[in-house]
């Protein structure tokens, strides 16, 4: 079955030729470092592998608690922040039917999130929303006490024993977190939730692999089993030992790095199906956090296409030229739906008429490809057979594997976020958390 495939020869215009294959040796010596786990953080370095070691009875296991929360909720809350959420919100977006709850039957459990924010609004909706509702959670954090995903779970573990009893709420409510320390294991041993494991070597950013997505997924009926098949194939594609022009990871990382280096500081991932928006949202996360520290890395940004040609549309064509594009390219859609021509041809489009939509979206690709790199945008793209479990676990891998590996050729510890820890002690202070007393008074002075 074949893989995704990237094309950069539309980078060509800014490229001189033999530049990236110039970047090969620095490619393979990268991802041969993450093999070795004897690179920067190395301690996170489990995801590399990870694939491969998800043997059939841990999809049996996943899918088996999968059931019994199907088999109990309407509505499945899913609570979790950056990597813990991400990740199976992008491959829910992609997999599932867009317009799910205008259906008379509404295929269900309906899978929604929480504790990816703190708005009082957003978690009053979701509280209301449930009332007449049968639901479960899956909690998802290592110590389970970040803020945002403990304040969702603080009111929603409240709701739901107030709703079943205590017994009842313990057996729908899921645990994914640490194996054996953190606020949240300890509630987890002591009210006998079921739990699954986050590895201590994979960090929430590359945890798509782990039950912090694949229970999530399965949780929303989609098949893990194919999505893993799909990441274990692109591991083998992007394993040590693969030549370089048959890596797809090395190659994509070979050419960022040699846009970035010729003065591209910003990567646009753009694509043609609005269901891949929160892939975009993931891939954000997952490079901006990893490569975005030392004063370095590509700022990561998304548009979705053809809808963003009318608002973004302006400033690739035409504004400052330090951004380069990646566009996802879908090659198959599930569905048909022609264009069908009409006598009066008042909109002007009987020209199109007897087209398939997707033919029309294609030519709307190619074209806008065209005009992009004319305006000197360089252009890689990626391309997708179709959206289903077993190519979007393949993409997930190839973006992880090829982050790794131009994170190293940048320069830096791709696996840290020493900056996310700013904010955090700030918040801290404002609200008067015990132990941050000096950091409060130092901060109220500054306000």
């Amino acid at each position: 079955m074949e893989l995704i495939r990237i094309d950069t020869s539309k980078t060509s215009g800014t490229l001189k030729p033999g530049e990236i294959e110039s970047l090969a040796g620095e490619a393979l010596e990268a991802n041969a470092l993450l093999h070795s786990r004897k690179g920067a953080g190395n301690d996170f370095l489990g995801w590399v592998n990870l694939p491969w070691e998800i043997t059939e009875s841990t999809i049996a296991e996943i899918n088996r608690v999968a059931a019994g929360l199907r088999e109990k909720a309407e509505i499945i809350v899913v609570i979790g922040i950056g990597g813990s959420y991400l990740g199976a919100k992008a491959v829910l977006e992609a997999m599932t039917d867009s317009f799910t709850l205008l259906r008379s039957k509404p295929v269900t459990p309906v899978v929604v999130f929480a504790g990816q924010n703190i708005s009082e609004d957003y978690i009053h909706e979701l509280v209301t929303a449930l009332e007449d509702r049968s639901f479960a959670l899956i909690s998802i954090s290592k110590s389970g006490t970040t803020t945002e995903p403990a304040i969702a779970f603080r009111i929603l573990k409240s709701e739901i024993e107030k709703r079943y009893g205590k017994e009842e709420a313990a057996s729908r409510i899921v645990a994914i977190t640490d194996s054996s320390r953190g606020a949240l294991k300890k509630l987890a041993t002591d009210e006998g939730y079921e739990t699954f494991v986050i590895p201590d070597d994979v960090g929430g950013r590359y945890s798509v692999l782990t039950p912090v997505g694949l229970l999530p997924m399965a949780a929303a009926g989609l098949d893990i089993a194919a999505f893993v098949k799909g990441a274990q194939d692109m591991a083998t594609a992007t394993a040590e030992g693969v030549p370089f022009e048959q890596n797809p990871a090395a190659v994509y990382a070979a050419v960022r790095n040699a846009l970035y280096r010729k003065g591209f500081k910003i990567e646009i991932l753009a694509s043609y199906d609005p269901k891949l928006l929160y892939i975009a949202e993931w891939w954000k996360q997952l490079y901006g956090e990893s490569e975005g520290k030392d004063g370095k890395g590509i700022f990561p940004a998304s548009v979705t296409l053809t809808a963003d040609l009318h608002s973004m549309g302006q400033y690739i064509q035409e504004g400052e030229r330090t951004l380069f594009e990646t566009v996802i390219s879908v090659g198959k859609p599930k569905h048909t739906v022609k264009i069908e021509r009409e006598e009066t041809d008042l909109d002007g489009l009987n020209y199109i008429a007897g087209k398939r939509i997707s033919e029309v979206n294609r030519m709307a690709e190619i074209g806008v490809a065209i005009a992009h790199v004319d305006g000197g945008v360089p252009n890689i793209r990626i391309e997708l057979p179709e959206i289903n479990e077993y190519y979007i676990g393949a993409l997930l891998y190839f973006f992880e594997k090829g982050c790794g590996i131009s994170g190293y050729m940048l320069g830096v510890n791709p696996f840290d976020q020493p900056g996310v820890e700013a904010y955090k002690k700030n918040m801290f202070a404002l609200l008067n958390k015990p132990g941050f007393e000096k950091e409060s008074e130092e901060i109220r002075k500054r306000l």
